[in-house]
C-alpha cells in the first residue's frame, strides 16, 4: 500500500513546520495560547473540520501531519486533545453543538478536551463513570484521570457508562457537580483530575462514538509521538556529529552508528503502522480493530527504546532538565502511557487473535 502523502497534507506539514518552529523555547499558557492562535489564524486546528464550521474538512491524516511536526519541535501544548475532542463534536454533536464550539475551535480559540482515561487498568472503551438519564439529558458521575487542561475551559468530550453500554458526552466544564484537581503529567504539562458528582451532559453517541473517538485519539497521541521520535533522534544526530572523542567526532564510533541505525528503524516501523491506521479508520475499515492498537504499540515501545538510546548518547547533558534532550524523554515517556500501555495494546491484540481463532473453528467445525 502507498502511503505517500498528497499534496494537500504536505502543505498542511510544511505549513505547520514553519508556525510551530516560530514557538520552540516558549511554554506556558501565554505561550500555549500563541502556538493555538497562530495555528488557528493559518486553519490548521480546523484542518479536520467541515467548512461550514471554518475547517478544511481533510481528515485525520492531516491532524497527524500537524501533530508530528508538534512533536519533532517539542513544541508543548495540548493540541491532540483539541483535535480529538472537535472531532467527536463535529461528527456525532448535533448542529446547535458543533455552531457553538467548532468556528472558535477552527479560529484559534480550544475550548474543547478530552476525559476519556480513569484510574486504574481498566479498558478506556469501557468507562466505570456513569452516565444516568434525567429530566433533562443526562447527569455524569464518576471521576477522569490526567485531563489536559487549556488554558480557557469550555467543554469536555467525556466517556461514561449508562444503561445501554458506554457512550460518549459533552460536559460543560464550569457547571454544578463538575470539580477540577489540579495534578502534573510526568511532562509537566498542566493537567487535571476532573470529578462528576451529578453533572450534566449532553448525549453524542453510543459505543460506536466512543471507539471511533478514542481511535481518532490515539492516532493522535501515536503522530505526536512520531514526531517526539524524529526530534529526539535529530539532536542526537547533530550531538555526536559535533563532540569529539579520542580526537574524533563520536558519530564515527560504530556502536554509536548501530544506535542510531536501530533508532531509524523504529522510527520508520512507527511510521509505516501509524500510516496504516490512518488509512484503516479513514476508510471506516474492520481492520482497524487491529491496526489502532498496533500503531499504539509501535508508538510505546519503540518511542521509549527511542528517547532512551538518544539521551544516552548525549551522556551527562541528556539528564539535564534545560537541555532538549531530556524535554523529548519526558514527553516521549507521557505519550507512551496515554489511552493504554504497551502491555495494555499486547493484551488487546492478544484478544483479537484469541476471537479470530475461535472463529475459524468454529466455522472449521
Amino acid at each position: 500500500m502507498d502511503f505517500t502523502p498528497d499534496e494537500e497534507t504536505r502543505s498542511v506539514r510544511i505549513l505547520a513546520a514553519q508556525i510551530i518552529a516560530d514557538q520552540v523555547g516558549t511554554s506556558g499558557a501565554e505561550a500555549e495560547g500563541r502556538l493555538h492562535g497562530a495555528l488557528g489564524q493559518a486553519g490548521l486546528l480546523g484542518v479536520h473540520l467541515p467548512v461550514g464550521y471554518g475547517g478544511s474538512d481533510l481528515g485525520v491524516t492531516a491532524v497527524a501531519a500537524v501533530l508530528e511536526e508538534q512533536g519533532r519541535a517539542s513544541a508543548a501544548a495540548p493540541l491532540w486533545p483539541v483535535y480529538a475532542a472537535s472531532y467527536a463534536v463535529a461528527r456525532f454533536g448535533p448542529a446547535e453543538l458543533r455552531q457553538a464550539w467548532l468556528p472558535g475551535v477552527a479560529a484559534g480559540t480550544p475550548a474543547l478536551t478530552v476525559a476519556l482515561e480513569e484510574f486504574g487498568p481498566g479498558d478506556p472503551a469501557a468507562p466505570a463513570t456513569t452516565a444516568t438519564a434525567a429530566a433533562e439529558g443526562w447527569v455524569l458521575t464518576g471521576a477522569k484521570a490526567a485531563v489536559p487542561v487549556l488554558g480557557e475551559r469550555g467543554a469536555v468530550v467525556v466517556s461514561a457508562s449508562g444503561a445501554e453500554g458506554p457512550a460518549l458526552f459533552l460536559v460543560d466544564a464550569g457547571d454544578p457537580g463538575v470539580t477540577w484537581e489540579p495534578t502534573l503529567s510526568t511532562d509537566t504539562a498542566p493537567t487535571a483530575n476532573l470529578v462528576l458528582d451529578g453533572a450534566p451532559g449532553t448525549w453524542l453517541g453510543a459505543a460506536d462514538a466512543l471507539r471511533e473517538t478514542l481511535d481518532v485519539a490515539a492516532l493522535g497521541v501515536c503522530a505526536t509521538q512520531l514526531g517526539v521520535m524524529q526530534g529526539a533522534l535529530r539532536l542526537a544526530a547533530d550531538h555526536v556529529s559535533e563532540r569529539h572523542q579520542f580526537g574524533r567526532p563520536l558519530a564515527t564510533f560504530q556502536a554509536v552508528q548501530h544506535k542510531l541505525a536501530d533508532c531509524y528503524i523504529d522510527v520508520e516501523a512507527t511510521r509505516v503502522s501509524l500510516w496504516q491506521a490512518l488509512s484503516d479508520v479513514t476508510e471506516g475499515s474492520e481492520r482497524a480493530l487491529a491496526s489502532v492498537p498496533v500503531a499504539q504499540w509501535w508508538a510505546a515501545r519503540t518511542g521509549l527504546d527511542v528517547v532512551h538510546r538518544t539521551q544516552h548518547l548525549h551522556g551527562g547533558t541528556g539528564v539535564d532538565r534545560d537541555y532538549p534532550a531530556h524535554r523529548f524523554f519526558l514527553w516521549a515517556r507521557q505519550l507512551a502511557g496515554t489511552l493504554g500501555s504497551e502491555h495494555v495494546m499486547l493484551s488487546r491484540l492478544g484478544d483479537l487473535i484469541a476471537a479470530s481463532s475461535v472463529a475459524i473453528q468454529d466455522v472449521a467445525g
